[in-house]
Formats: C-alpha cells, sequence, structure tokens
C-alpha cells in the first residue's frame, strides 16, 4: 500500500484505472481532483469481490469488464490512467499501452506502480530463469518485465521514475518501477 499511496493521490479529472482488481486503491483517491474513475476490471469474481470498496469509495465508480487490450472509451477522454501492479499480467501489453495511449489526453498523465526486471544482475538472472515457472502459479505474472522499456516503446515519455526494492519482499519479485509518463509530443 504505501507503494500505491505514492501515485493514486495524484490521479486528477477522469481517470481510468486498468486493472482495478478488488478496488484496494479506492481509498487513495482524493475526490476533491476525480471527477469519476472507469475501473477497467475483465475478472466478474474480482469486480464482486470490489463491492466493499466500492461501497466507501470516497470517488464514483464506472465498470469496464473489457480486457486492458480493448479499452471502449473514446480517445483523448481520460486524464489519468493509472496501472498499479497490472503491466506484469497483460498477455499483450503492447495493444493495452496503445489503447491507454489512445484514450489519454494529450496533457494526460500516466501513473505507475508496476513491479519488473531488477536492473542487478544477479537479481534479473533469477528472474528470467523463474518467470516461467511464476507466472503459470501467480496469474500470469511475469517478473522479467522492463517496465519503463515497455511505457517508453509505447508512446509514452517518462518525466519522473524511481526504481527501488520494496521492503520485507524478495528482491525477485520487489523491483519496483514508481512514475508518471505522458504522451510523446510527434
Amino acid at each position: 500500500m504505501s507503494q500505491r499511496e505514492r501515485v493514486v493521490p495524484r490521479a486528477r479529472g477522469v481517470v481510468l484505472e486498468v486493472g482495478m482488481g478488488s478496488g484496494i486503491n479506492l481509498p487513495l483517491y482524493n475526490p476533491d481532483i476525480v471527477d469519476f474513475v472507469w475501473g477497467l476490471e475483465p475478472a466478474e469474481g474480482m469486480r464482486k469481490k470490489a463491492l466493499p470498496n466500492l461501497a466507501k469509495s470516497p470517488v464514483e465508480v464506472k465498470w469496464l469488464d473489457l480486457p486492458g487490450e480493448k479499452i471502449p472509451l473514446d480517445d483523448e477522454s481520460v486524464d489519468t490512467v493509472l496501472l498499479t501492479y497490472t503491466l506484469c499480467t497483460i498477455s499483450d501489453w503492447q495493444s493495452a499501452l496503445e489503447q491507454m495511449h489512445r484514450v489519454l489526453k494529450h496533457e494526460g498523465k500516466l501513473l505507475f506502480c508496476e513491479h519488473g526486471h531488477s536492473c542487478h544482475e544477479p537479481v534479473s538472472k533469477w528472474q528470467h530463469r523463474i518467470t516461467p515457472m511464476w507466472k503459470k502459479l501467480a496469474g500470469g505474472c511475469h517478473l522479467n518485465r522492463s517496465i519503463s522499456e515497455m511505457i517508453s516503446s509505447s508512446g509514452f515519455t517518462i518525466t519522473e521514475l524511481d526504481n527501488c526494492y520494496m521492503e520485507s519482499f524478495p528482491k525477485i519479485t520487489g523491483y519496483m518501477y514508481i512514475g508518471e509518463a505522458e504522451k510523446q509530443i510527434d
């Protein structure tokens, strides 16, 4: 939660939260600056699990139940796209990021709090070794994805990035990418 607290309160306007899950981020939104949240969550079970968090949410949530690769929103219709622990599991992450780019307003922000590929060779070696088994056990989670490269290769410019290890997590699962990106100017 301490990692999420670094990005979620910065969301503003119309927000698209990709991979909303159980709605764990909802208490962190600032209702004074958020109009409402489009919650993209394809899993019906997770939407049901979110009901208690929705009931006490400080912001309005409108569900989108299609996969992240197909976002049913108009071009440039959201002010903030929020990703928390999501890019590791999206199978077609390129298409998903292209869709996020499409729906984000030109002056909008992509906020992210993701875990992934470590810049430290001994850790990254182990991440590559265990990812094939790990993703089968952990809902498709890839430990070895370079989040910053994925975002940068999808039409975004990263304007803020903090890499660190989460305390009390094994290094192979806890290398973090926390930051902000905007649409590249053509």
